[in-house]
């Protein structure tokens, strides 16, 4: 299934259990009532705060969590394009002949550094860039080291090595940055806390001479949104939130390989 639209129906889903949830909790509170008009459901305030208080921290920890990773990524973008771009520009100082074959396998590894973020939710296609990518890095380090070491004084061997280093290394902490995620447990947790919140909720509206529509589906609302917004934060490849414009980068880096 497209995974935009398993997190459309995850948010669409949220928020019909949430009025569902809401609407059993107000059933059984009318009971309640029913059974023993006097109750003033005494007590249960405390734990209507102490449930809504941990699914505000929970809500509040996830969201943060995810819009840092969020952040991170973006910077790691801005970082490899800064890396590829030094180790280019240090291929000056290789001979003519090396040089030369060097920079057609740089456009080649840039080329195929872009693929493997442009295929959004494409996971072989993008898993087979980035090998690609991988054979790519041992040609360009065979071929860099074969040049530096012909090279007379080793001024080359001390800049560029290092320089190509850092390009390779920033492109597996890119990958790794990609694959890590909040535990898929949190996000059930977090569901499963919003569906007693609403339980809870709807149990008290009892009270109440009838359903607060208003209410409860701005409740249930702004929970699903808030939890959509935060899956979407996780996975910025495939969702409405994108980290993609920061791949610009990394074009105008290729763009200026001439």
């Amino acid at each position: 299934m497209d995974p935009i639209l398993l997190a459309i129906l995850l948010g669409i889903g949220l928020f019909l259990g949430m009025l569902a949830c809401m609407e059993l909790g107000r059933r059984h509170g009318l009971r309640r009532l029913a059974a023993d008009p006097a109750s003033e459901q005494d007590g249960t305030g405390t734990v209507d705060g102490a449930v809504f208080a941990l699914l505000g921290l929970l809500i509040a920890f996830t969201f943060s969590t995810a819009a840092s990773r969020f952040e991170n990524r973006r910077e790691l973008v801005l970082a490899e394009a800064n890396d590829i771009g030094t180790a280019w520009l240090r291929l000056d100082l290789l001979g003519a002949p090396q040089r030369t074959q060097l920079r057609e396998l740089f456009r080649q590894y840039v080329d195929a550094r872009i693929a493997t973020y442009s295929r959004g939710g494409d996971v072989s296609s993008s898993l087979s860039e980035y090998k690609r990518g991988e054979e790519l890095q041992g040609r360009i380090w065979t071929l860099a080291v074969e040049a530096c070491a012909a090279q007379q004084p080793e001024f080359a061997s001390k800049l560029l090595l290092p320089s190509l280093n850092e390009m390779f290394d920033i492109a597996n902490t890119r990958r790794a940055a990609a694959l890590r995620h909040q535990p898929a447990i949190i996000f059930v947790m977090l569901c499963l806390m919003a569906l007693v919140g609403a339980v809870l909720a709807g149990f008290s509206m009892a009270r109440g001479s009838g359903r607060e529509w208003l209410h409860m589906a701005s409740f249930a609302a702004i929970t699903a949104l808030t939890v959509y917004v935060i899956v979407d934060l996780e996975y910025p490849r495939i969702g409405l939130i994108r980290v993609d414009g920061s791949d610009q980068l990394l074009t105008d880096v290729r763009a200026g390989m001439k």
